[in-house]
This record gives structure tokens, sequence and C-alpha cells, in this order.
């Protein structure tokens, strides 16, 4: 586990490429421990089980 975004930011976008929908990779990636939340500036990221916010993916 880290705190930088960067590296959270690449480990869950490959983790996106690897899935067929968008609610599948949400799971994957609570059981990693990462909480993802749709908002209208992208995925808001948060650290599970405390629900700490780390930032926002701004997906295309």
């Amino acid at each position: 586990m880290t705190d930088d975004m960067a590296e959270i930011e690449a480990f869950l976008l490959s983790e996106r490429q690897k899935v067929l929908s968008e609610a599948e990779w949400r799971f994957r990636m609570r059981g990693y421990g990462y909480n993802l939340r749709r908002t209208e500036d992208g995925v808001e990221v948060a650290r599970l089980p405390q629900n700490t916010p780390l930032g926002t993916l701004r997906l295309t």
C-alpha cells in the first residue's frame, strides 16, 4: 500500500483494462482495499476500511 497517488492511479488504470465493466472494476478494487465512487469530477479513490479519501482519477 502506498499513498502516492501517481502509483495508485497507474495501478487502478492497469486493473481497469483487465475487466469488462466499471462495476467489476470497483468490486475488484474493493478487494485490494480501495473504494471507487463516481463523481462529476471523475472517480474518487478512498482507502478502506476507514474510507479515507486519497484523490480523484480523471477518466476520459
